[in-house]
């Protein structure tokens, strides 16, 4: 589809996103914060009584943008890298669920690329054309049937992040950007892993080592010497996530903020560049506003019903407005 045509519904489609109200909405009550996202549209023709359909909404407006992808996607690289994350989530709850004899509707997320029943067929043998999906359900269906201990969620979950990840990797080798993006979460959840782990073998089982970066910088962390750990990233592009990261392991704390950047970094990348994208780019960062600004809703509602108060609400927003 011709993109000039598509960069003029998404300039048209822009005007309905909530920006700015976002941060208004932690100013005020749960009841105003969704009678402004009533009135804004967001609901997308979806049936709501009070606050509490306010899931309600986010599942309409969230099946609009799928919606949109479907209809519009530039290319079926930036299709797949928008959906394919929800195939490999279907098919671990899918699998925990056959486990655990219970039900996966909770579970599960919206379609990918593939519906649900065809993930059950997988699972249940049929043949998978993506061959990372189907190595992951096959690793994790052999662990699952083994005698002794049960595998952990943690361990699963690896399992099948990598997979994605590899997938991703291979469907968007002729997409610079996108495989730039791919390439950069690989390292920085490398990053996190070690900085993470309690010791260097747990670390090693865990790395996706599908980035660029060489397990010897990463495993620095657990040497003796200081200096050495600090200047590990020196030369390369995450010399500060890095050195923030280190300095928040010392201290013994979470990696809130390290876990912040890479969740939002496309939409940052696109953000600061977003007076210079080009070809398909003005979709993908329309695209990921969309999602951005329904976490925010999410946390906004969600907090506001909770009772807390708006600089703290503020603080839990993940950067998109």
């Amino acid at each position: 589809m011709d993109k000039t045509y598509v960069n003029g519904i998404i300039a048209v489609k822009e005007v309905s996103l909530l920006g700015d109200r976002i941060l208004k909405m932690c100013e005020s009550s749960a009841e105003d914060a969704f009678r402004t996202l009533s009135e804004s549209g967001f609901a997308r023709g979806a049936e709501l009584s009070s606050v509490y359909d306010y899931e309600l909404a986010l599942s309409a407006d969230e099946r609009d943008i799928d919606a949109f992808i479907r209809e519009y996607a530039p290319s079926r690289a930036a299709a797949q890298y928008l959906f394919t994350p929800r195939d490999y989530h279907n098919a671990k709850a899918l699998l925990k669920a056959e486990y655990l004899k219970c039900d996966p509707e909770k579970l599960l997320a919206p379609e990918g690329m593939y519906t649900v029943e065809r993930i059950k067929a997988f699972i249940g043998g049929e043949p998978c054309p993506d061959e990372k999906l189907a190595s992951a359900i096959a690793e994790v269906k052999a662990l699952l049937s083994e005698e002794g201990e049960t595998p952990s969620g943690a361990k699963i979950g690896f399992i099948f992040e990598r997979a994605l990840q590899s997938r991703l990797i291979e469907v968007c080798k002729f997409n610079k950007q996108l495989k730039r993006f791919l390439i950069k979460r690989a390292d920085m959840n490398d990053i996190l892993t070690v900085m993470r782990a309690s010791g260097e073998e747990y670390a090693k089982s865990n790395l996706f080592s599908l980035g660029k970066l060489d397990e010897k910088r990463l495993l620095s962390v657990f040497g003796d010497d200081k200096e050495k750990a600090e200047k590990a990233m020196d030369g390369t592009p995450y010399e500060d996530f890095w050195r923030a990261c280190l300095k928040v392991r010392e201290k013994g704390l979470p990696q809130t903020e390290a876990e912040r950047t890479l969740a939002t970094l496309e939409e940052s990348f696109y953000g600061e560049n977003r007076y210079e994208l080009s070809g398909g780019q003005p979709f993908l960062y329309y695209v990921f506003r969309r999602r951005a600004e329904n976490r925010s809703v999410r946390i906004v509602i969600s907090c506001l019903l909770a009772g807390m108060e708006q600089d703290e609400i503020k603080k839990r927003l993940r950067g998109n407005v």
